[in-house]
């Protein structure tokens, strides 16, 4: 249970992604809107300001800590993956609600198995193949993924109960080769690494279609002066 630590304050606090292509891309999606972001102190710092919106402090923060922030209600909006909120706790689903899909970052969330796996195409395969390879093997198949409620909640859906989850924090598309599991659920935006890997994605794999969103927390304090504020970036956003 996560106690939820409302900022009291008339500013709008705004968390962007503190690097790589998702900071630059919201950047630029504000700017086409004619709201420039600057930073503010040190050029490698994590605050920012919007000089045409004074009402509103960025805060740069790691794209994975975006979601934890909005559900504890310590910042009012913020932009990440919907791949991040999802695979977030309930809770964190409940709290955070999405005021824009943004059209940038797109990625996948999908299943892939070994190509040589010709029996298993689909995901309503991959129980039969799962008691198959208990029988044979007298353990569980294997799931190599960063997405541990994604999965289980996917898996569950399907009627897949006979596998465990190997967490990976890196480079997961190497795991069945590296005989740390027997298949994956990872993101992906082309498909290529699966393909090198030797991998293919189930037809009804792909468990989330994600882009970044811009995300409002429905814990945070806000103020009618707040909610105008907010309507000034939805728009911004708008017109990018």
């Amino acid at each position: 249970m996560h106690v939820t630590q409302s900022i009291m304050t008339e500013r709008l606090v705004l968390a962007l992604p503190s690097k790589g292509r998702l900071m630059e891309e919201a950047a630029a999606v504000f700017a086409r809107g004619g709201l420039d972001i600057v930073k503010t102190g040190s050029a490698r710092g994590y605050q920012g300001a919007m000089p045409d919106l004074p009402a509103v402090d960025v805060v740069y923060v790691a794209s994975s800590e975006i979601a934890g922030r909005l559900r504890d209600g310590l910042v009012h909006m913020g932009i990440t993956g919907e791949d991040l909120v999802r695979e977030a706790s309930a809770e964190t689903e409940a709290r955070t609600v999405s005021a824009r899909k943004l059209g940038f970052g797109p990625a996948d969330v999908v299943v892939a198995v070994p190509d040589c796996w010709l029996d298993v195409q689909h995901m309503s395969d991959l129980e039969l193949m799962a008691m198959t390879f208990r029988r044979r093997h007298g353990r569980r198949m294997r799931v190599a993924t960063k997405y541990l409620n994604l999965t289980r909640r996917a898996f569950a859906a399907e009627g897949i109960v006979s596998y465990r989850i190997v967490e990976s924090l890196g480079a997961t598309e190497g795991a069945p080769a590296a005989g740390l599991a027997e298949l994956i659920v990872d993101i992906t935006t082309t498909g290529a690494t699966l393909r090198a890997n030797g991998l293919k994605i189930l037809d009804g794999g792909t468990l989330l279609r994600s882009e970044a969103n811009l995300w409002t927390s429905s814990v945070a304090a806000w103020t009618p002066a707040l909610d105008a504020v907010r309507g000034r970036l939805v728009a911004a956003l708008g017109k990018a």
